[in-house]
């Protein structure tokens, strides 16, 4: 009898064309400004405290909601946006974002279920909507004439059906580095009210917006305090992304739902991580603001050495990317660029056509890592320079 094929429901998707860039990287001794991780640590108060806690004793399981003074910290962290949670009903500490968004997926939505997902989108969430058995509704960001990125409100409305349980929305945004205005936001709220949907709304770049932009967490229009899981991680805001420190705030009944199936998953994580990143959050958010101030310059770096290697730049105002149209180099895909990339000029970067379901609309941009430190960037702009 011949043995059933075993088809996996997954695809590699990105982490894929990750680990191949970067073998492509290390082979031809490219600077990597496709992977969005800094190369510097965090704040010095929260790495002291965290090696406390590994020498101190605090190195077996914490309790499945997260540490009490994590909970605390990220209650009185969520006060800056006017929202109150309680931290012993209405967080969650999980293993980073990531987790946060597959669990409350896999605990929120079902088979019939659609997920409106805006892309380009950050890789996992495709996974996550299949793995919770729904499907997902993509919806574009649109370009404006000045080249920036916005929702297609439009499109958002018109992929509304009567199975749509939930959106997924990433704002500031990967890959484009875009930051969805007020006027936008309270669209999409009044428009989750009306058809009583889930927002799960991942703000990991929450401190990271530049040029007087402001990040405005949706839970915080009228009627999405109660509809909204927001989620967000230690990862990005305190240079720690190996950590995997993240957490949902939301009502106690999504919170038990979503904790229900982040149980099965990882069940605990972080735990002597996390009361330094309790400490982080109470003590070091000036050290966020530094961080945030030499990271728009650092995007200004970046944008300004790429516009000069020829590219044509698009705005970025937020996050640790920018992304770049190939057209004017003579390329027509960025992909065949970014492939021939480490080899033709020693640098690697990551296609925005490979995070998307419609990869010929977004063939012309290239996403580039700005979160290094200066002589990196400045070593890769040297090299993209050959291109012109």
């Amino acid at each position: 009898m011949r043995e059933p094929a075993l088809v996996p429901r997954l695809r590699p998707f990105t982490s894929t064309v990750f680990a191949e860039m970067t073998a492509l990287a290390v082979r031809h001794d490219a600077v990597n400004l496709g992977q969005g991780f800094p190369d510097t640590d965090g704040p010095a108060g929260m790495l002291e405290t965290a090696k406390n806690s590994l020498f101190g004793g605090d190195n077996q399981y914490p309790p499945g909601p997260g540490r009490p003074e994590l909970r605390a910290a990220i209650s009185r962290h969520r006060q800056r946006y006017g929202s109150t949670y309680d931290p012993d009903t209405e967080i969650l500490v999980t293993a980073g974002a990531t987790e946060a968004i597959a669990a409350t997926l896999i605990a929120l939505t079902e088979s019939g279920d659609e997920v409106i997902v805006v892309e380009p989108y950050y890789d996992s969430y495709a996974a996550a909507v299949a793995m919770s058995g729904a499907q997902r509704r993509v919806i574009g960001l649109v370009e404006t004439e000045g080249g920036q990125l916005e929702l297609d409100l439009d499109a958002f409305r018109d992929a509304i059906t009567p199975n749509t349980r939930a959106v997924l929305l990433n704002s500031p945004h990967n890959p484009t580095g875009t930051v969805f205005s007020r006027a936008q936001l309270e669209e999409v709220a009044r428009l989750c009210v009306e058809h009583d949907l889930i927002a799960v709304t991942d703000e990991v770049y929450e401190h990271l917006v530049f040029d007087g932009a402001e990040h405005l967490p949706l839970a915080s229009f009228p009627g999405m305090r109660e509809r909204t899981v927001a989620i967000s991680s230690a990862g990005k805001t305190f240079n720690c992304t190996g950590w995997k420190i993240g957490w949902i705030c939301s009502t106690p009944e999504l919170v038990s739902a979503v904790k229900a199936a982040k149980q099965f998953i990882t069940f605990v994580s972080g735990g002597p991580l996390q009361p330094a990143v309790a400490y982080a959050l109470d003590n070091e958010l000036d050290w966020v603001e530094n961080l945030r101030a030499s990271l728009q310059e650092k995007r200004d770096r970046l944008s300004a050495g790429l516009a000069d290697a020829g590219f044509a730049v698009r705005p970025s105002a937020g996050t640790y990317f920018v992304t770049a149209d190939v057209r004017p180099l003579g390329f027509a895909d960025a992909a065949e660029l970014a492939w021939t990339l480490p080899e033709r000029a020693g640098v690697a970067a990551v296609p925005v056509k490979v995070f998307t379901d419609h990869p010929d609309e977004w063939k012309h941009l290239l996403r580039f890592a700005f979160c290094k430190r200066n002589e990196v960037i400045d070593e890769a702009v040297d090299r993209l320079r050959k291109l012109v």
